[in-house]
């Protein structure tokens, strides 16, 4: 198998191995304090087994989800969104909404000292109107004046950064350049110096491919193959569901808006469904 000097941290085995590392957690709480924006450190967090694993309707990537909860009880859910997906910010609700009933139900429905959940999102693509690539939402009045803080939805959307290196000072752009650029580095020399500090050196660490365990570099193919396996399989799937809606007589753009593609996707299926 040919791979490049680094995975992308983007992957699912990238981002299992750096944010889903249970054996050090130092990437992930740095990472958290950055996405959160927060002057405190968090000090330990306790990784959840019941993390939710899935496929993106357009078959690009796997979204895993990673839930975690740190020493002072808070709660986060992170998940890595690839390809496009317009209505993204309904299945973060889904999520959200999901751990804020949980949390009820274990207070035995009690609403006082309810603690934080922090729902974050890392999109490849933009789905927002907005300039901004780190968007922090929470529930507010016409004024913008905060109502509650409970419930945090923290939404990623890379496309949009495009800093360089020069202009990078925050452990927020830190995070974001290297999620964007380490897999396209070949060289030594084309890192950063920021890459030098630790939480960082250690992720980076975890995937480089030339210091890779016999047993890293079969997890990797592993991976790589059950996800191609079942990229293929929704592929199958959807070109079904786009044979029935022509049929129907419904249009491109109607087939990818009912479910939740692009019109170009739409239209690479088509390309291989009249080439077969």
């Amino acid at each position: 198998m040919e791979i490049g000097p680094f995975i992308p941290l983007t992957s699912d085995y990238g981002f299992k191995a750096t944010f889903g590392n249970e054996g050090n957690t130092l990437f992930l709480r740095t990472a958290l304090q950055a996405l959160i924006k927060s002057a405190v450190p968090i000090r330990e967090v306790q990784l959840e087994k019941n993390a939710f694993e899935a496929l993106t309707l357009d078959s690009r990537s796997g979204i895993f989800d990673l839930a975690c909860t740190d020493e002072a009880g808070n709660h986060f859910i992170v998940e890595m969104q690839l390809g496009h997906a317009p209505h993204f910010v309904q299945r973060m609700k889904f999520y959200g909404l999901h751990k804020f009933n949980t949390v009820v139900e274990r207070g035995r429905f009690d609403y006082a000292n309810l603690p934080r959940i922090y729902c974050i999102a890392f999109l490849e693509k933009s789905i927002l109107p907005t300039a901004g690539y780190h968007t922090m939402a929470n529930l507010r009045d016409e004024q913008g004046e905060p109502i509650d803080e409970q419930m945090t939805f923290i939404l990623v959307e890379l496309a949009k950064f495009d800093k360089p290196v020069a202009a990078i000072s925050t452990d927020l752009d830190k995070l974001l350049y290297t999620m964007k650029k380490l897999h396209e580095v070949t060289e030594p020399t084309q890192y950063p110096p920021f890459w030098n500090e630790e939480w960082l050196e250690r992720a980076i660490e975890e995937l480089n491919t030339r210091r890779m365990t016999p047993e890293e570099r079969f997890q990797f193919a592993r991976y790589t193959a059950i996800n191609a396996e079942a990229v293929n399989a929704e592929r199958a799937r959807l070109s079904g569901i786009i044979q029935r809606s022509l049929q129907k007589r419904l249009t491109v753009e109607e087939i990818a808006e009912i479910n939740e593609v692009t019109v170009e996707y739409v239209q690479e299926l088509l390309a291989r469904l009249k080439e077969e």
